[in-house]
């Protein structure tokens, strides 16, 4: 397998310009992007002494110094480990303790964080992030060659880390095979090519910041213009002017934009659709994006598999409401109920996933391995059914479930029937303790603008359309749900 895309992209479209960073106007063509990465690899190797399976951590906003640390490690094997710059010192030591890199590189902005762990006074390699950007602009020559390494496509070229059940985070594998079939899956489903143009302003901690659209078009030859961080006038300035092809948001971004002055006079006619992920989108939200002549696909995905892994065509965004689709082209996917056996059409079971894009496992964690990874077979935690047509609609996560006098209930469900009640914008569902029932449903709800709604209101809402052991016992009214990184509701932060 070639794991090295610049390379290649280096000769077919030198010139093309390969990424553009908002906020500095900065570019780097394919070749420009492939001699930087080549100069960093030599200087790994020469300086650092780095070797293929050695980590580099990286605590940094997106830049193009990013994207080219991503072409240095496809072409010497080394492994990045990407850090959350929200998280605290105490959080970031566990990850690098976990993750053991031999190089730390950093940004400015993030030294108080760092500070607060024991690395930059260790012996571990560190290097400033404005250091080697400037190095870099210095350095790098026309005659910048770099014999790549062959690797393993088992390979990782990332550490993820994920939220762990036991309270740390995990460190998911993401090989070069991954990304090579997660950019496959991704073309087939959604059309990505030379010609393909996207924004970025998903952060560079999480999967769908890298894989989502961005290694994908890297691997295509496409262009993509990248953002240090989400803002939604902004995004919807670029969606007209950086003429994008496809855009990849969650709704509340999307939801964010549509409410921005100027977005019912934005063009956004370059568009062929935008990917929606993370939690299903409102109708009405699609309805108000398929106005302005742009289609919605839905989608799911996982950092440990894929992350691409079903699309919903945009022709069904109404019919199929609150579907996340059918699997993508290279993706198994099995429904498994609590017996272990194959459930029965629309009756709700784990979903399994397995294929070319399934990560081998965490790093030095058997035990998580061993729990997720049954015969090749990834058990996702989320609950889904499967209608007759084959189309996938998400019930919860297993560990949203909450048993109420002996009876399951899935936030998910009640939370879609709170929606519906027209003065709802937003409502989040947890089980809370109950001394005569064992848990019980604590509703937490945000209320449209201008409409008013009453406890009674809301309970006599669901008790028409909810069996009584869902109905909430509780309900709150908050200003705002707290929500995470990439826009989903923080439950733990709600509990």
């Amino acid at each position: 397998m070639k794991t090295d895309w610049t390379t290649l992209w280096a000769s077919y479209s030198p010139d093309k310009i390969a990424i553009k960073e908002h906020e500095t106007q900065r570019q780097l063509s394919y070749l420009d992007l492939h001699l930087q990465a080549c100069t960093l690899a030599h200087h790994w190797e020469e300086h650092y002494g780095l070797l293929a399976g050695d980590r580099v951590a990286v605590l940094a906003e997106f830049c193009l110094e990013y994207v080219v640390l991503f072409a240095a490690a496809q072409k010497t094997g080394i492994v990045l480990v990407p850090l959350n710059y929200r998280l605290t010192g105490a959080e970031l030591s566990y990850i690098l303790q976990d993750s053991e890199p031999s190089l730390l590189i950093w940004e400015d902005k993030f030294g108080t964080a760092l500070q607060q762990t024991d690395y930059l006074s260790s012996g571990v390699h560190h290097c400033p992030l404005g250091e080697l950007a400037h190095w870099l602009a210095q350095e790098t020559s026309p005659n910048a060659a770099y014999p790549s390494k062959q690797v393993s496509e088992e390979h990782p070229i990332f550490i993820l880390y994920t939220s762990g059940t036991t309270g740390f985070p995990k460190g998911a594998l993401y090989t070069h095979k991954m990304l090579f079939w997660n950019s496959i899956n991704t073309a087939m489903s959604l059309i990505v090519n030379q010609e393909s143009r996207t924004i970025v302003c998903m952060p560079p901690f999480h999967t769908g910041g890298w894989n989502v659209l961005l290694t994908p078009f890297l691997h295509h030859g496409g262009y993509v213009c990248l953002m240090k961080k989400f803002d939604a006038p902004t995004v919807l300035h670029l969606l007209e002017t950086e003429s994008p092809t496809l855009f990849m948001g969650v709704p509340t971004m999307l939801k964010m934009m549509s409410d921005v002055d100027s977005f019912a006079r934005t063009d956004l006619s370059s568009l062929r659709y935008i990917i929606v992920g993370g939690e299903a989108m409102p109708i009405p939200l699609i309805e108000q994006y398929h106005h302005k002549g742009v289609p919605i696909r839905q989608g799911y995905g996982m950092t440990e598999v894929g992350p691409n892994l079903t699309s919903l065509h945009q022709d069904d965004a109404i019919r199929k409401k609150g579907s996340i689709g059918r699997t993508n082209f290279y993706v198994e996917a099995r429904i498994v109920d609590e017996h272990g056996h194959e459930a029965a059409a629309n009756a709700a079971g784990e979903l399994w996933l397995r294929g070319p894009m399934t990560t081998p496992g965490y790093w030095r964690n058997a035990d998580a391995t061993a729990h997720t990874l049954t015969e090749g077979w990834f058990r996702t935690g989320d609950m889904v059914r499967r209608d007759e047509e084959g189309y996938l609609y998400v019930v919860d996560r297993i560990k949203n479930m909450f048993i109420s006098g002996g009876e399951n209930v899935y936030p998910a469900e009640v939370e879609r029937i709170l929606l519906t009640h027209p003065a709802v914008a937003e409502a989040a569902v947890i089980g809370v303790p109950d001394a005569k029932w064992g848990e019980v449903g604590h509703a937490f709800i945000v209320l449209a603008p201008a409409l008013h709604a009453s406890d009674e209101d809301i309970l006599g809402h669901c008790q028409a359309l909810l069996a009584r052991f869902k109905v909430p016992k509780y309900l709150s009214f908050l200003d705002s749900l707290p929500k995470n990184d990439t826009g989903k509701i923080n439950r733990k932060l709600l509990k």
